[in-house]
């Protein structure tokens, strides 16, 4: 397909009035490991491999799979802030995969980030008012007093106090250095938040605050998040959809009911089966145990990427890649056996 016709396809599917807020296709992130000194001896950690979902304005999407499996590098990637090997991320009925960094200013303003590490992520020379009102002043929305308002409406919109504005990263706590973060993601009103993994290094009674202020940010601003995360129990809580990724690639998607209680991929299954249960004796649950370690990303194996820890793997399995296909509506499964 040709760029115009790319574009023509974008245009027509952005004028539906369902059409999602973020739209990304066909996207992958590879990165060459130099092996020697001859170009030929360059292979690839194939991070992000042709993954393609939707995320509708006010709508969380949960991505959930093990570590490694390529969920943070697809946020910071739709970002840019790693550049995409190929595919297309379309907001605004733009695709600004296809950007140069210097046309990329009017999109940071879209979409921002809150970073998993509430430490490292504020820098420990900036008040906490600083670090806040930069993204105003970088973007010029506001200056002098006007940033000071601003920030002061910030704080109290994150539940911090106006009188914490001038203390230092090191004053705060974890679960409100977090919300410092939520509240600097949110200085510039951007439609698209991408919540790398906000609250796994927070407290359990600290988590379930940061979850209820994100949830309340949406109902009253319309935000859609795109939320990753290893807990499946947050991710239930938060997300209207679930994508769950394997070694790079998105192997089931749907919304939060049908996956929690009708899975249909082998891996979401096993998934699904390692989450704790308060009282095993009231709810009974057949474990999974998966066989083998997770393949090398820099050699994905043939076929299905799931197949050499399958328990019901075929012999077509090891040849065909699969892809997502709908087995129900809003529910696809990328499996032969599905």
């Amino acid at each position: 397909m040709s760029k115009e016709q790319q574009d023509a396809t974008i245009s027509e599917a952005s004028t539906k009035p369902d059409a999602p807020l973020l739209d990304v296709r066909g996207l992958k992130k590879y990165f060459p490991v130099k092996q020697g000194i001859l170009p030929s001896s360059r292979k690839y950690v194939y991070a992000v491999d042709d993954v393609s979902f939707q995320v509708k304005a006010g709508e969380t999407l949960g991505v959930v799979g093990e570590s490694g499996c390529g969920k943070s590098t697809v946020g910071r990637t739709i970002l840019k802030l790693i550049e995409p090997t190929a595919g297309q991320i379309i907001i605004n009925n733009q695709d600004v995969a296809a950007l140069p960094r210097s046309e990329m200013r009017p999109f940071r303003r879209e979409m921002q980030i809150i970073f998993q590490d509430p430490y490292s992520s504020l820098n420990p020379r900036m008040t906490a008012g600083q670090i806040v009102g930069e993204p105003l002043r970088v973007h010029n929305i506001a200056k002098g007093p006007e940033i000071k308002d601003r920030v002061a409406d910030l704080f109290q919109r994150v539940g911090l106090r106006k009188d914490q504005i001038n203390r230092y990263p090191h004053e705060f706590s974890g679960g409100q250095r977090q919300r410092i973060g939520i509240a600097r993601a949110l200085a510039l009103g951007p439609k698209l938040i991408i919540a790398d993994e906000p609250v796994s290094a927070l407290d359990v009674s600290i988590q379930a605050q940061v979850i209820n202020l994100l949830m309340d940010l949406q109902d009253e601003l319309g935000i859609s998040y795109l939320f990753i995360a290893h807990d499946l129990s947050v991710v239930e809580r938060l997300s209207h959809r679930v994508a769950v990724m394997y070694l790079g690639r998105i192997v089931e998607i749907a919304d939060r009911n049908s996956l929690f209680e009708n899975p249909q991929h082998p891996y979401t299954q096993a998934l699904l089966s390692a989450v704790p249960v308060a009282d095993p004796n009231i709810k009974k649950i057949q474990r999974t145990i998966l066989k083998g370690d997770i393949p090398s990303p820099m050699e994905p194996p043939s076929g299905c990427p799931f197949h050499t820890r399958c328990p019901i793997a075929e012999a077509s399995c090891k040849i065909d890649v699969p892809h997502l296909k709908e087995i129900e509506p809003g529910h696809q499964v990328s499996c032969h056996l599905r």
